[in-house]
């Protein structure tokens, strides 16, 4: 018998949205992750807000939404809310009920701005990666770093000389020489023009890093740079630096843009052993073929780790 077709459902609903997700969907156990330590973090929670005034966003659903973009790589805090209406799914992992009222984005950025200004991110991360079920997931010793460029939302017509003439609106750039010393976005001013290789197009952007480690290719800390030619190595050395503590040495797999006689050689002062690829096109390659062993299997881990940094 065939069925029939309602265009409108029912207005009430009583299944509960904890009821609606699978028992096997994988959100099930980061959302249980996350709750325990989100609760290890209510009292630095507590000293970021007043006793008085309009209740804000509350912290535990604000970084609960930031992880779903991040998961589900939605590509503004705008896309966010929307997608949080409408969602079961989303509306779940957070915490709303299906009748909640979805907040402002712009109300939502400020929310966040007061996060990141209070360090949660990074206290959020370091519980998260010393939690007893994720600690034994991770390598200690083995790790991947890599670059990639994240465009600003500037155009290139806002990229004009820092002494611009009245009434130039920066449409007609073709022809001239624009640099990063003598020119600036007027939308974005930290974004800086680069090219992340020879014969590609420039643009106005940052630069992200990422150091995964190689048991798992899990991600174990981030940082987000002004893109130049040293950035890279720089975010490597930083980076690496909190993880190379104690007479144990530990190994990075690179690729050849961190290729550089100066950066191999802040590494292993660090008792940090670099495998570096080779950047033929260098006239003094640090990573030359007889300073270098890299055990097959170690090389292969690296190249993993840093395909997954790339997507």
């Amino acid at each position: 018998m065939r069925g029939r077709f309602f265009d409108q459902g029912g207005m009430f609903s009583y299944i509960q949205p904890e009821r609606r997700i699978p028992t096997s969907h994988p959100l099930r156990k980061v959302r249980e992750l996350v709750r325990e330590v989100l609760k290890e973090l209510s009292h630095t929670f507590g000293k970021l807000y007043s006793h008085e005034g309009r209740p804000s966003i509350p912290p535990e659903q604000l970084l609960s939404a930031l992880l779903l973009q991040v998961f589900y790589s939605i590509r503004s805090e705008r896309q966010l809310m929307e997608q949080l209406d409408y969602n079961l799914l989303f509306r779940w992992f957070v915490g709303l009920s299906a009748d909640d009222p979805i907040w402002d984005a712009s109300v939502f950025t400020k929310n966040r701005e007061r996060l990141q200004e209070g360090d949660v991110f990074q206290k959020f991360m370091a519980k998260l990666l010393d939690h007893e079920k994720v600690k034994p997931l991770l390598s200690d010793e083995h790790f991947s770093v890599d670059g990639t460029l994240i465009e600003a939302w500037a155009s290139h017509k806002s990229f004009k000389r820092k002494r611009t003439k009245k009434g130039d609106d920066g449409s007609n750039f073709h022809g001239q020489v624009r640099k990063n010393d003598t020119h600036q976005s007027t939308s974005d001013p930290e974004a800086k023009l680069y090219r992340k290789a020879d014969g590609r197009e420039a643009k106005l952007c940052y630069m992200g890093h990422a150091l995964m480690e190689n048991r798992n290719g899990l991600a174990v800390g981030g940082t987000v740079t002004q893109a130049n030619g040293t950035a890279e190595r720089r975010a490597s050395e930083a980076m690496l630096k909190n993880k190379a503590k104690g007479s144990k040495r530990i190994t990075v797999g690179e690729d050849k843009a961190y290729d550089a006689n100066d950066h191999v050689a802040v590494l292993r002062r660090m008792s940090v052993t670099p495998h570096v690829a080779q950047n033929d096109a260098s006239p003094t390659p640090a990573s030359v073929a007889g300073a270098r062993s890299i055990r097959a299997q170690l090389a292969t881990w690296a190249t993993r780790s840093r395909r997954l940094v790339e997507r």
